[in-house]
């Protein structure tokens, strides 16, 4: 555990060094501040238009700090040759890739908290809501960094074995492909008109890929006619879901690197 810590610990600190991240946090910051601006809407359509920004700015950045931090973060270690410097140590393979997933994951939490508590101080100061009403917007975050966690762990399962531009498409494209195209695949796969082939690829596809669209509940928050069955279920379910996910891609990407040659 000391080994993975240290990693994990020395992950944050690059992150936080890199440049690119601290652009795409200061463009999310600048997405922000438009919402002021919709002040010019009605009192009801100014609230669902200032949180669905909200939320949109805070999932869209996060999904490219996700995917951008983490597929570079064992290719470059490969380039620059430090890999050899880390594991001539008393560090095993398993435990450097465990240590810059959870580097990764950190930083991730660190930008998307910089991120939220700034979205609920101008949400409040623009809105004054109730304790309820901010509550409920604070718990859409959370779920978006189990999201993407996800997210990080499928694009450090790729850098294990392909190069960067590469696992950028990749990840980017799962990370779509599970948040719009799922719920359509869903349905298909539910619906009893769908053809048989179609439903039995539309089955397929929905059991292999991650349903990134589950995590994505901000309809109740908007739609206050809008009721998720048993919520508390709804929420451990979803994040069970994104766990059971990244010990999965973190199994395979441990068992690849290991067979890797460095």
């Amino acid at each position: 555990m000391n080994a993975i810590w240290a990693i994990a610990s020395s992950t944050v600190g690059e992150a936080i060094r890199r440049k690119v991240l601290l652009v795409i946090l200061l463009i999310a910051l600048l997405l922000l501040s438009i919402i002021p601006a919709l002040g010019v809407l009605s009192a009801r359509s100014e609230m669902s238009a200032m949180i669905s920004t909200i939320f949109f700015v805070i999932r869209f950045t996060s999904a490219l700090i996700a995917i951008i931090l983490t597929i570079y973060m064992i290719p470059n270690e490969i380039e620059r040759r430090t890999i050899y410097t880390i594991l001539c140590k008393p560090v095993q393979r398993w435990q450097f890739l465990l240590g810059k997933y959870f580097g990764a994951v950190l930083a991730l939490a660190l930008m998307m908290g910089i991120m939220t508590a700034l979205s609920l101080v101008m949400f409040w100061f623009l809105k004054h809501p109730d304790a309820s009403k901010m509550a409920e917007v604070a718990k859409q975050p959370i779920l978006y960094l189990v999201e993407m966690s996800l997210l990080a762990a499928i694009a450090i399962f790729f850098s294990t074995f392909v190069a960067p531009l590469v696992n950028f498409f990749i990840s980017t494209g799962l990370w779509l492909v599970g948040t719009v195209l799922n719920p359509l695949y869903d349905s298909f796969a539910t619906n009893p008109q769908t053809a048989p082939i179609m439903k039995t690829m539309a089955k397929l596809i929905t059991s292999i890929l991650p349903n990134f669209a589950n995590y994505d509940v901000k309809n109740p928050i908007l739609h206050p006619g809008v009721v998720i069955q048993n919520e508390a279920s709804y929420y451990l379910k979803t994040v069970g879901y994104g766990f059971m996910y990244i010990a999965i891609l973190l199994i395979l990407g441990i068992v690849v690197f290991d067979r890797r040659e460095v």
